[in-house]
């Protein structure tokens, strides 16, 4: 079987008259297969390697450079070799495929130069026409956008299958996922892309990738930000050289949401330090969005502390549920366990499996909870990344997705889930601050729970977190002044 590959830009008459010969041989010989590639002019001359680059690379160059060739001109003819072990062998252009098909078949072309001028014109048009009806029909594909940031983060790896599980974008027929990296290799993402679509995802539409800001945040519904990893600079202090470089990057994310996202759309930050502040300064910068859209990840932590709780009453994690965090996610943050519940507790009081028992009556060992136990919450994810040499990236997957499916409306409205959120004055704390907090989930909105009673020691707790996020908002104002 000869098997033969045609490239040609549309307009090119020698394009038009060696697509006639090939048909011409394809009918004669049973065993003559040959595959066309019309081109429009532009997509010859400009097919961009990634759309995620602002630079272009022309198609031939690039395919001849892939395959070691050199050629300048359309059409471009060459031979499938790969059933036999090896790559296409070049033929070169119209002349050298008329000599090839006489040599071998003893067949030739008359085709006169006012036909194949008119065929080409021809082709043209066809091609612009199928062009227009791509772009429509592509068009009336509503994808669901989801952004990820850092989506070198090892938490991105484990996230994007997850993202696909049912209930979690249930009513999204098709998702459109973008994974931005500022800095990064751009064929690092390639990879990740590349895994992405190997997983043959029903729901996936298509992965785009991004080493720049110019496109970040088009059209956005959902994102998901990462960032936990910043360079030092040199001569400066390192959490002041972290918090500048913290503070450059999150105002522009505010500001680029504010200008390309949808108005509704869900941004959750993620991460090991300063998540609070992270959320503030996407509210300063993105002051058209409602500021219910931003929410600090304060799930991890509350699962992380539901874990401990299971293993002291020998119960699963998903048996222990209304664990409240209040404050600083990644800083000065308080455990409240006054409205959490165990399930499934085997001690004097059995009941069926909807039965709870509230958890403070289940614990007796209040030095436990007042020592202990809040020193394993808050070692918890350097005794894991100790063990595991990575992040604890599966529970910050798991803390994401019990979010998104909140959000999506696929989680009961009684389900408490603590968030960093802007505060209006909820429980006299103080306003204007991005501060964790119980909510529930409704209808895709978010709302404080009510009814907590804050003590005198609990109302000093929260307080000291309150004053550590507004030190941090001071500090990181200042190093901006400072680089001003």
């Amino acid at each position: 079987m000869a098997k033969f590959v045609l490239a040609g830009k549309a307009n090119c008459p020698y394009f038009a008259k060696a697509e006639l010969l090939a048909d011409l041989l394809q009918r004669s010989l049973p065993k003559f297969s040959i595959h066309t590639l019309c081109m429009h002019p532009n997509e010859w001359q400009t097919i961009s390697a990634s759309p995620s680059l602002s630079t272009s690379q022309q198609w031939l160059e690039t395919t001849c450079k892939e395959n070691g060739w050199q050629h300048e001109h359309s059409p471009m003819i060459w031979r499938e070799l790969i059933n036999r072990g090896g790559k296409g062998m070049l033929l070169g252009g119209f002349s050298d495929f008329l000599e090839h098909v006489q040599a071998y078949y003893g067949i030739t072309s008359d085709m006169t130069t006012e036909l194949m001028t008119k065929i080409a014109t021809e082709n043209l048009l066809t091609r612009e026409l199928c062009m227009k009806e791509e772009v429509y029909h592509q068009s009336l594909i509503k994808p669901l956008h989801i952004w990820i940031s850092s989506a070198l983060n090892p938490t991105c790896y484990i996230l994007i299958p997850q993202l696909f599980a049912p209930g979690v974008f249930r009513d999204a027929p098709t998702i459109s996922l973008h994974l931005l990296d500022v800095g990064a290799i751009e064929e690092d993402l390639q990879g990740v892309r590349m895994e992405t679509e190997d997983l043959a995802l029903p729901q996936l539409h298509k992965v785009t990738v991004y080493t720049e800001l110019d496109q970040a945040f088009q059209q956005a519904h959902f994102i998901i930000l990462l960032d936990d990893s910043w360079p030092e600079g040199g001569g400066e202090d390192k959490e002041e050289s972290k918090v500048r470089k913290v503070s450059e990057r999150y105002q522009q994310y505010g500001r680029l949401i504010d200008e390309r996202a949808h108005k509704n759309v869900a941004v959750i930050v993620a991460g090991n330090s300063l998540v609070n502040l992270k959320c503030s300064l996407l509210l300063e910068n993105a002051p058209s969005v409602d500021s219910g859209r931003f929410v600090g990840m304060a799930t991890q932590l509350e699962y992380e502390a539901r874990a401990h709780i299971a293993q002291k009453l020998s119960v699963k994690t998903a048996d222990v549920t209304d664990v409240i965090v209040w404050g600083n996610i990644s800083g000065s943050s308080h455990v409240d366990l006054q409205r959490a519940k165990v399930f499934q507790y085997e001690g004097a009081i059995w009941g069926p499996s909807d039965f709870s028992q509230p958890v403070l009556e289940m614990i007796y060992d209040r030095k436990w909870l007042q020592t202990d136990f809040l020193n394993l919450v808050s070692s918890q994810r350097a005794t894991v990344a100790s063990k595991t040499q990575r992040a604890t990236a599966i529970s910050a997957t798991n803390g994401i997705i019990a979010v998104l499916k909140a959000w999506n409306c696929n989680s009961s409205a009684e389900e408490v889930l603590s968030l960093g959120i802007l505060s209006t004055g909820q429980y006299n704390l103080p306003a204007g601050v991005v501060f964790s907090m119980p909510v529930n989930f409704q209808d895709g909105r978010w709302s404080v729970v009510s009814g907590v009673i804050i003590g005198d020691e609990k109302r000093a707790k929260l307080q000291m977190a309150a004053d550590q996020l507004r030190e941090e908002k001071d500090f990181a104002s200042r190093t901006r002044k400072d680089t001003a």
